[in-house]
């Protein structure tokens, strides 16, 4: 039944708006020019996009609204962007509410503005201005270039409707939240805000709303920001020509830009050193391991010499304590070889009977049977039919499924598993080696993708401090979730880089220096290496997923190596770290109580440096700092 024209209402309208389409969804052209409509419905605003081609009708193809009630659908909306292969994690039922599309066309879209959570504004250097609106559950829909300005009429009849407030953490961020303060009245049971973090997360929510929205607490919306803030905080004294809204010449040629990115020194160079080669020196008479970190700061800093791999490795995955004789390695050996053939004896004695009734165990061989026989065919080690490797490698990874059934096998784990096998061509010895590697990364293979979720957050607030224009050029073309770079984190760049280089990057990581999250520098330095190529070309969400997938094996370790040190030497280096940069390279946890300001901030990154690596990072050094 068609709408009445009582019942709708054109408030603002805008010829020139373009979206550019996700292209890897469409054959239609990328870029599609529209018109961008404030409208009411029977008196609730929406935003609302169309096609020039469906500039007549009032009813767009695509209409977003909230869900109701408390079941939900699966969450299908985040993807890896890869080969179904990749697409290796099934997602669960969120408690979150987010806003479901109902496609009945292409690329119009509806958004009631009671469901907006954020506007997003960015201008970058090729002159494209556009904005990213968010909704309620979290879901961007894509951006919007305005090629003909209109960007400042639009947020100000917006301001008609709900309050646009800008983000304390990112200066291109604009919250949204209703005037009516009636909507503050939810309580926060109700919510069930608290289930995992107590009071903790309204310390956490008040400092920064929106890293702790996505973080996890998706629950929380835009108006308990209001309700936090102090009584006296100005939050609806809004002239015309608000001070928070992005200012703009009349002609508005384009945004301001407000560079949220660091204000960073240069960037240090970096060598990298001589693999470790002389065990011997490192051991007392006993077989003790003397000095444990020095150990780490030289396999950091160039690797482990493949003599000595497999020893160290064992040290590094935790299958030897550091501090352990020659006569207790021995016995910790005797006690793990039992332990796992007495898990091995568990799978291999269930008869076929058995299985037909256990759909867990006969799904995990049925996937590590698939995985196998296509896993690093081309080394040696696994080549061929009938390779003993081969039968080394499904063994290990079902005894896995023994020793950790919740988790059982997700596809990639062989990719784990088959370079420590090839280095310590020893079947218990590698169990427990991918025991203590699955420690690191476990997290990556659960169901419900929220670590791995979390990372490319994460690497997304590194990459903003970094290169912010990099970033702008990303969200323009829908590419901002970074959801190219899942496979590097998943199962650590192991497909991007040779099997030899794999061994050293790995065992680099494996020390974990110089900081937490090390991986996420080297996905920086990768993205900063190719920004010339994303930039400079005329590309769109399709080609760069090509472009990245087009980087494995042609990429050179030793050069990311020392782009990714350099970026973390770059980064202590600032006086002004932000805070959230501090936390994911896990130089600062603040207690829930404690007040940060920048300066603090930065007294505290000097103290956890240690007094080596602060000089060398304050004289520009050649040479490598000592990592603690």
């Amino acid at each position: 039944m068609e709408q009445s024209v009582e019942d709708y209402k054109l408030i603002f309208e805008k010829e020139g708006v373009y979206l550019h389409t996700n292209a890897k969804r469409s054959n239609q052209d990328t870029t599609i020019p529209g018109f961008i409509r404030i409208v009411e419905r029977a008196g609730v605003p929406a935003l609302e996009w169309s096609p020039l081609e469906d500039a007549g009708r009032h009813a767009p193809a695509v209409l977003y609204s909230r869900k109701d009630g408390e079941g939900g659908e699966e969450d299908t909306n985040f993807d890896p962007g890869y080969e179904p292969d990749w697409a290796v994690i099934s997602t669960v039922k969120k408690e979150r509410e987010h806003v479901p599309v109902g496609e009945s066309g292409q690329w119009a879209f509806s958004l009631p503005l009671s469901e907006l959570y954020s506007v997003r504004k960015a201008r970058f250097s090729l002159g494209r201005n556009f904005l990213v609106f968010t909704s309620r559950g979290g879901h961007p829909l894509p951006a919007l270039h305005f090629h003909r300005g209109g960007t400042r009429e639009l947020l100000r009849t917006m301001q008609r409707y709900i309050i646009l407030d800008q983000s304390p953490v990112d200066g291109r961020l604009f919250l949204a939240y209703p005037h009516d303060p009636g909507a503050l009245s939810q309580s926060f049971d109700r919510l069930n805000l608290f289930d995992d973090g107590g009071s903790d997360l309204v310390t956490r929510f008040i400092h920064d709303p929106y890293a702790t929205t996505f973080g996890g607490f998706s629950k929380v919306t835009n108006f308990f920001r209001a309700a936090l803030r102090p009584p006296d905080f100005p939050v609806n004294s809004r002239s015309s020509h608000d001070p928070r809204l992005p200012p703009q010449p009349d002609e508005e040629p384009g945004f301001e830009l407000i560079n949220c990115g660091v204000e960073l020194g240069p960037r240090p160079d970096v060598t990298r050193g001589q693999p470790l080669e002389k065990w011997e020196e490192f051991l007392d008479s006993e077989g003790r391991v003397k000095n444990p970190e020095r150990v780490k700061e030289i396999v950091f800093r160039g690797g482990v010499t493949p003599s000595l791999r497999k020893e160290v490795w064992k040290f590094l995955l935790g299958f030897y304590p550091w501090n352990s004789t020659a006569k207790e390695r021995e016995d910790i050996l005797r006690v793990k070889t039992d332990e796992y053939f007495r898990m091995k004896v568990q799978w291999k004695s269930v008869s076929e009977e058995q299985e037909m009734r256990n759909s867990f165990l006969r799904g995990y061989r049925s996937l590590i049977e698939r995985d196998v026989s296509r896993t690093d065919r081309h080394n040696t080690f696994f080549s061929g039919n009938d390779n003993p490797g081969l039968t080394l490698l499904h063994d290990v990874l079902m005894t896995y499924c023994m020793y950790n059934f919740d988790l059982g096998y997700v596809q990639g784990m062989s990719d784990l598993l088959s370079p420590i096998l090839f280095v310590t061509q020893n079947e218990v010895e590698s169990f427990w080696c991918l025991t203590g590697f699955m420690e690191l990364v476990h997290q990556n293979f659960e169901e419900s993708q929220e670590a791995m979720k979390q990372q490319l957050l994460q690497l997304s607030i590194l990459l903003k401090a970094l290169d912010p224009e990099l970033c702008d050029f990303l969200d323009s073309q829908d590419s901002g979730s970074l959801c190219f770079c899942f496979r590097w984190l998943l199962i650590w760049f192991k497909r991007e880089f040779s099997f030899e280089d794999i061994l050293i990057l790995w065992e680099v990581l494996w020390t974990r220096l110089p900081c937490d999250n090390f991986h996420l520098l080297i996905a920086c330095s990768i993205l900063q290496s190719q920004r010339g190529e994303l930039i400079g070309s005329d590309h769109d969400f399709n080609t760069i997923l090509k472009h990245i997938n087009e980087l494995t094996m042609r990429l050179d370790l030793l050069s990311v190596l020392r782009g990714a040190e350099a970026i973390f030497l770059q980064l202590v280096q600032c006086k002004e770290l932000p805070l959230k940069v501090l936390q994911v390279l896990g130089l600062y946890a603040p207690s829930s109580l404690e007040e940060e300001s920048p300066d603090s901030q930065a007294s505290e990154t000097q103290r956890l440096l240690s007094p080596s690596q602060a000089g060398a990072a304050s004289s520009n050094s050649a040479q490598g700092p000592t990592y603690p």
